[in-house]
């Protein structure tokens, strides 16, 4: 999968330095997997909520960090919209960010 954009990534991990490494291996392992449905992601990442307009939300280190991604299977990109604490999580409308 195409990943857009690390830089989100890279930003919260200055602020956040224990995601790093967890941020770092989510990255690694999205970019090496070719999803072409819901259930790919669903068989590696059990814990990944399903929301409408194709976006996924991912827990990072132990549910301490959230990513939410929007995912093109059929161009084979993902677009990071959202990266936070739990807390900040709660306070965002994952359906539209």
């Amino acid at each position: 999968m195409r990943v857009i954009s690390r830089k989100k990534l890279r930003e919260f991990w200055e602020e956040h330095p224990d995601s790093r490494q967890p941020l770092q291996a989510w990255y690694a392992d999205v970019k090496h997997s070719d999803w072409k449905k819901p259930s790919d992601i669903k068989n590696v990442y059990r814990n990944a909520s399903f929301l409408s307009n194709n976006r996924v939300v991912f827990n990072i280190k132990g549910n301490t960090y959230r990513v939410i991604v929007v995912v093109e299977y059929s161009f084979g990109i993902v677009f990071i919209r959202f990266v936070g604490t739990h807390k900040e999580y709660d306070r965002i409308d994952a359906e539209t960010i």
